[in-house]
């Protein structure tokens, strides 16, 4: 990692809606846990009067070292940076850039923090029959993970049909024994489903609902929620009523958080530790 002289690391997150992400706080306080100066900039590209593409040259430009990219701009980003994984290009999706001399690199950390969300609420159990609501950019990383956890099969439902029925072709291309299904109603697709996953922007802080009712869950064994501000959302407060094992969201954000910030500084550091500093109120 190239640092400057007094070991600082210039960080951001550009989305929309993120005026809540706890992704400042999470990579200021693991800078102070390992002895780096940290900024951590919330980069909203309408606030700033910039488009997306703007905005990601001018924090290329002005001595970031990376940034984290999140809702609507996943899919965007991934096409202006160089993606080694063949995994990650697959899902077509980026949420971590690392600015090298010789440009920007894109990685996805959301396929590991979801597995591993995953195997600490569930440990060894298969996902089963898994209804997938929303397929884009977190979603494709979720289902990528599914699959590498031995989902029996994974219903993908989205509004847009061709949205749904892209990341159905992209992982039938795996190869893999999970079946894939393509669904525009979510309430068809959650029929005969073990897991129930929420990959919407429905449920965050501005944004309010739930991809489903209490009763269509009825049935299911698990729940996750990609969203995690706020952490209770509304899906899995409806979840847990009818008795499911739910996953937060913010496991998938603290699992994202720091594989990002082994990506972008290169500098281990102690997970449970720095779950404890990152409570309470956001700096």
């Amino acid at each position: 990692m190239a640092t400057t002289a007094t070991n600082s690391v210039k960080l951001g997150l550009i989305g929309d809606n993120i005026t809540h992400s706890k992704s400042p706080r999470l990579h200021r306080t693991a800078g102070k846990l390992t002895g780096l100066n940290v900024t951590y900039d919330r980069l909203i590209p309408k606030d700033i009067g910039l488009s997306f593409d703007q905005v990601f040259e001018q924090a290329r430009a002005s001595g970031f070292r990376g940034i984290n990219v999140t809702y609507p701009y996943k899919e965007i980003v991934a096409l202006k940076v160089t993606v080694s994984d063949p995994l990650v290009r697959g899902i077509g999706a980026v949420n971590t850039v690392v600015f090298d001399a010789d440009g920007p690199k894109g990685f996805n950390t959301d396929y590991t923090g979801f597995m591993n969300a995953y195997r600490s609420a569930r440990g060894s159990a298969p996902p089963g029959v898994v209804c997938l609501i929303g397929t884009g950019g977190v979603g494709k990383a979720v289902a990528f993970g599914l699959v590498a956890l031995g989902a029996q099969a994974i219903h993908c439902v989205d509004l847009d049909l061709a949205k749904a029925a892209s990341l159905s072709n992209a992982l039938v291309a795996l190869g893999s024994q999970t079946r894939i299904e393509v669904f525009g109603n979510a309430v068809d697709a959650v029929d005969g489903a073990d897991g129930i996953i929420n990959c919407t922007p429905l449920g965050m802080v501005g944004i309010a609902g739930s991809p489903l009712t209490a009763d269509a869950m009825l049935g299911a064994t698990w729940g996750f929620d990609a969203v995690y501000t706020p952490v209770d959302t509304q899906f899995l407060q409806d979840a847990e009523r009818v008795g499911l094992v739910v996953i937060s969201g913010y496991e998938l954000f603290f699992g994202q958080g720091v594989d990002a910030w082994r990506i972008f500084t290169g500098v281990e550091i102690d997970h449970a530790a720095l779950r404890v500093a990152i409570q309470g109120d956001e700096i």
